[in-house]
């Protein structure tokens, strides 16, 4: 929080003279403008969650003193006006974000809630009390004494905020002589009306990009306006573009931004500026995936007498091509990152910095920034230096050609697990000179040396296997595969975390405020729920809290048919990663002082760390001042950045989820196999297990059986024996129905997989390892819910969530 700008609110809101005015209009009257603006807004946000202001009706802010004129005709638990004479409202106020689901039923996740407590602080609202919210919508609610479903504080929606968006998409469609649009996602419950038949040139089954006038509510029909066709349905591209508009995804770079791209070009030459340290000389290489057009990291390695290793990472000197306060700039911290969708990549950068000025070619002089780490030869950081440099790369590496290097070199053996040696099989061993093939062993050699010593200090491997869809020439899906985390890659990534982490490290000695890469501890709550859960599948566990206990844990499971629902369960306990000044560590790689440095033609994040290492460098060598960043101007940073970077991570997601169920659309009938990633009282949603598509069996499709379900062990038992299902769980289904525009996918149940429950949990527990000890887990996994629920048909349909 900006300690200026916060006493400045203080002062003004404390001033006797002070009336109820909403966020925008204290800044206004504070003398702020532009960016000013959306940042006193923030310190608002975190002084009313300090309990050092209120916000009242219609947002408005009010001081916390129950004395302060403004306060007049407001009481201090309701925020509403009251009448003289009149006894004060005792309603209780939250405002949040609001999301609709399926039933047209809604939450609102309030304000200030921690990112681990997941839903479970969410306020349910009825239908009929939503008013016309839209999912993702700022409101202010009003909490009624009722409880909803699971005990949750319900409340009505009072007033909206703030709009998240006012475009919407969705497929045209004419009934009765009207002009309907379908919102894709089931954002709204019934289609909303857009005026007289053939707008805008619109036909039958086209997908459209709407602008609302009136949002639909319980009690009113929505209204909208067509404001661009896309094209028709299930077309060629047309998916990727709904995609786009949605979420409002960068389109083509603004003129004044593509002039400074294109004055930079013309300037870059091959000249190796003073200042600027000659490594063109140094074995460098890269390695990237197959289909990379922009190389933004290089690697040097060497010994040094006694033994230590002198690594050089090299990275993409971005901040020479990108200047401050330039159109460019504007535009990169915009977008604040790339946006990788499975057909198309929409840069932060024009094409001419980030696949040609800045980006480290072989064979090429490329300005780079580099951090040289010095380690043992057991692989002990000792220290470090990051400069601006020039380099020249010999050799450009991609990862299934290492692999197959490291499974000729018998680095890895074909029996490991991580070496993919079906795919390396098909790709020839490379050809190189001798300093390469020396530095690619080195390379494994301290890789694997820094990751074992990563892991013995606490670090967890978290992420889910990612399987990247296959696309044929007209961006249609033709099949998928898993993108495995082979050596090459882990080769990569610890060198890159060595990097981040030291540069953080080097920041922070200095004393500097900087944007960070933060990953806060789990929730004491949820850990509780993991380690309850993970009792309930006849797994040992104490206390999930402990980094140690949890990675144990994590490795317990690897190759167990338990694997992915303790996987899965491990995520959602977890914080959200963001980036902020703040100094709260980075819970999942055991790191007190981490950010990003090595990806700055993709993060805007990795940017203004460059910027901020160049001012100190000068500032160390007596050509400029100390570095000073303002925490208000950081944090309103680190929320940009990590919005967009959401923002990013959903419309790639969405998208994978719409190409998949136009692919699943034509293949009703084809069986697969799946794993259990959510149980409900109503059903089961399944995850295919080579296609990344969810979908949903309702529990009425599961057979003729009286079905009892448990929460806290995540399962839903029937009478008959080993008639039970579990989260994780393998079973074998068949494509249903497919609902592109709801994006829904429904599954029939064939039987079990290749795990079940009742195979699970047959035997003893467990044991403990010796370094931890033998408690015997205090629940025996069996189900103890009260909901029971008789499964007759095979009717789907009802409940369903989105596929994902």
């Amino acid at each position: 929080m900006d300690e200026a700008l916060r006493q400045a609110v203080l002062n003004y809101t404390s001033n006797t003279a002070y009336r109820p005015a909403k966020p925008r209009i204290i800044a206004e009257r504070l003398g702020l403008e532009g960016d000013q603006i959306a940042l006193t807004k923030k310190t608002i946000k975190k002084m009313v969650q300090a309990g050092e202001l209120e916000y009242g009706p219609n947002h408005l802010v009010l001081p916390i003193d129950p004395n302060h004129p403004a306060r007049k005709g407001f009481t201090r638990d309701a925020g509403l006006p009251t009448s003289e004479g009149k006894r004060p409202r005792a309603d209780r106020f939250v405002v949040g974000t609001y999301r609709r689901v399926s039933s047209g039923d809604g939450f609102v996740r309030p304000e200030g809630t921690p990112a681990a407590a997941g839903r479970d602080d969410d306020v349910y609202v009825p239908a009929k009390l939503a008013g016309d919210a839209a999912s993702g919508d700022k409101v202010r609610l009003r909490l009624s004494a009722s409880s909803g479903p699971r005990g949750k504080p319900s409340g009505k929606v009072v007033d909206v905020i703030e709009r998240s968006t006012n475009q919407f998409v969705g497929s045209y469609l004419e009934s009765a002589g009207m002009a309907l649009v379908e919102i894709d996602g089931g954002v709204f419950g019934a289609p909303v009306y857009v005026g007289d038949p053939g707008a805008k040139g619109a036909a039958d089954g086209d997908k459209v990009v709407v602008e609302m006038v009136r949002f639909p509510s319980h009690v009113r029909d929505g209204e909208g306006v067509i404001t661009r066709v896309l094209g028709q349905r299930g077309a060629p591209g047309v998916d990727t573009l709904a995609i786009k508009y949605e979420y409002s995804l960068p389109g083509e770079f603004a003129e004044d931004a593509l002039e400074v791209a294109r004055s930079q070009a013309a300037a870059f030459n091959e000249s190796i500026p003073a200042g600027r340290r000659d490594l063109t000389a140094d074995v460098v290489i890269t390695i990237d995936p197959a289909t990379a057009r922009d190389f933004d990291d290089a690697i040097s390695l060497t010994r040094l007498d006694g033994g230590h290793w002198e690594l050089g990472v090299h990275i993409a000197d971005v901040s020479h091509f990108v200047q401050p306060k330039t159109a460019l700039d504007r535009e990169a911290y915009d977008r604040a990152t790339s946006v990788y969708l499975p057909d198309e990549v929409i840069p932060m950068l024009p094409e001419i910095i980030s696949n040609n000025l800045a980006s480290l070619q072989p064979d090429k002089v490329r300005y780079a920034v580099t951090a040289v780490l010095e380690f043992t030869a057991e692989g002990v950081f000792v220290g470090s230096e990051v400069f601006k440099s020039a380099i020249k790369s010999r050799r450009r590496f991609t990862y299934a050609e290492v692999d197959a290097y490291l499974v000729e070199r018998k680095l890895v053996t074909p029996e490991s697990a991580t070496a993919r040696v079906a795919l390396a099989a098909k790709v020839a061993t490379p050809d190189m000179t001798p300093e390469v093939d020396r530095l690619l062993g080195d390379m494994h050699q301290l890789a694997m040396t820094l990751r074992r010593r990563r892991f013995e200090r606490g670090a967890l491997e978290l992420s889910m296997p990612e399987i990247e869809i296959d696309l044929d020439k007209e961006g249609r899906v033709c099949g998928a595969h898993v993108e495995q985390n082979t050596e090459s890659h882990q080769i990569i990534e610890e060198f890159m975390l060595s990097a981040n982490e030291a540069v953080a490290r080097q920041l922070a000695d200095a004393g500097l405020l900087f944007l960070r890469r933060v990953h806060g501890s789990p929730d004491p709550r949820k850990s509780r729920a993991l380690t309850e859960f993970v009792r309930s599948l006849n797994l040992p566990a104490e206390n999930l809290q402990d980094r140690f206990e949890l990675q144990e844990l994590l490795e317990r499971v690897q190759g167990d048919p338990r694997q992915p629902a303790v996987n899965y369960a491990a995520l959602r306990s977890m914080q959200k990663a963001v980036y902020s000044p703040e100094e709260e560590g980075h819970f999942a790689l055991a790191s007190g002082c981490y950010c990003h440095f090595t990806s700055p033609i993709r993060r805007y994040p990795d940017l203004t760390v460059h910027r901020l290492i160049e001012q100190l460098n000068a500032h160390r060598g007596g050509t400029g001042p100390k570095p000073v960043q303002e925490v208000g101007a950081l944090l309103q940073q680190g929320d940009h950045c990590s919005e967009r970077e959401q923002r990013a991570a959903k419309a790639e997601r969405d998208l994978v989820k719409v190409k998949l169920l136009n692919y699943l659309s034509s293949r009703i009938g084809d069986s697969m196999e799946g794993i259990i990633t959510g149980v409900e009282k109503f059903g089961l949603f399944i995850m295919g297990k080579d296609l990344p598509a969810e979908g949903f069996i309702h529990i009425t499709a599961l057979g003729d059986d009286y079905f009892q379900y448990d929460r806290a062990s995540h399962s839903i038992t029937g009478r008959r024996a080993g008639n039970a299902f579990r989260l994780g769980d393998t079973v074998r289904v068949a494509v249903g129905a497919v609902d592109i525009d709801a994006r829904t996918l429904d599954f029939r149940y064939l039987g079990r997989g290749t795990s079940s429950s009742r195979e699970r949990s047959a035997g003893p527990p467990d044991k403990k390892s010796p370094r931890r000890g033998g408690k015997k887990p205090q629940n025996s996994g069996k189900p103890a819910g009260k909901k029971m629920t008789r499964g007759k048909s095979d009717k789907t349909g009802k409940h369903r969530r989105k596929p994902g």
